[in-house]
């Protein structure tokens, strides 16, 4: 898949976005870099969420609910599917209507929610997944979007997750409450990841079985990464933008700051988990 079949970042930063009237020294990191022109803002880039979308395998057949679907770059892959349903659940208004953008057809829909209460009914989803989110909550706030995860789905039902991991699993604890406060500090939101055991032992807690796990490293601001994510192109126009906003370079330099001092033991991760059942899980 070419990079353009998955959305485009705006001409200019900015734009009708969630804070977008926000100072940038106070914008949350990932809505700093939408503002910047980048559009895909998960840990482990685009390659890992086509990994996580091809282990949860969508397909005509499957009614799926997206957790916080930010700009939309992974609805409209999964859209490209042609699931039965799709159902978004965004907490942010702004942010949900990017994504109404990209829906059309029946059985479309982005509602304004919480991940943790969305309000749906009870086994109304056979996929659902969620990126970038989990990480931002602290622990009970994690189980609790988990169990509504739990909650959607219809036995043998897929969950996946795209999140930052710590490693190595014995991490020292005093090192990763380090990297939690620094990465939280940098990029103004609470950031509590955990480690590839820890995420594991989360899905299980609320009766899901781990079924596939991808990782890879944390290379968000990576040149390299910025250009597979991106494009070329794209990544030209995100670094002149930053260049033409010397305040809101700093900011993303801070960022990039931290993830380079903390890369040894950060990466992006990707969890698939079935609910356990009769119908299958795997396709």
């Amino acid at each position: 898949m070419k990079n353009e079949d998955v959305g485009h970042a705006p001409e200019k930063p900015g734009g009708t976005m969630p804070e977008a009237d926000v100072e940038i020294c106070k914008m949350q990191g990932h809505w700093l870099l939408a503002k910047m022109g980048k559009r895909v803002l998960r840990p482990g880039g685009l390659e890992l969420t086509r990994r996580m979308l091809e282990a949860l395998a969508v397909g005509e057949d499957d009614d799926v609910v997206e957790f916080a679907p930010g700009l939309g770059v992974t609805a409209r892959m999964t859209l490209g599917n042609n699931p039965h349903s799709y159902t978004a659940v965004e907490r942010d208004e702004a942010a949900a209507g990017q994504v109404r953008k990209y829906l059309q057809g029946e059985n479309r829909q982005c509602r304004v929610g919480l991940a943790e209460d969305t309000g749906l009914p009870e086994g109304c989803a056979s996929v659902v997944y969620g990126e970038a989110m989990l990480t931002m909550h602290p622990e009970k706030k994690k189980h609790q979007i988990i169990g509504e995860a739990a909650r959607l789905l219809r036995p043998g039902g897929r969950y996946g997750i795209h999140e930052v991991g710590l490693i190595p699993d014995d991490i020292d604890e005093s090192l990763k409450r380090e990297i939690q406060g620094e990465l939280s500090r940098a990029i103004h939101i609470g950031a509590s990841p955990v480690t590839m055991q820890e995420w594991k032992a989360l899905l299980e807690s609320e009766g899901m079985e781990v079924v596939a796990v991808e990782a890879v490293p944390f290379h968000l601001l990576e040149p390299r990464r910025l250009v597979q994510d991106e494009g070329l192109a794209g990544a030209l126009r995100f670094a002149l933008n930053l260049l033409r906003n010397p305040e809101a370079r700093a900011a993303v330099l801070e960022m990039k700051r931290v993830f380079r001092k903390y890369q040894v033991h950060m990466n992006g991760v990707v969890m698939v988990a079935a609910k356990s059942g009769e119908e299958s899980s795997a396709r």
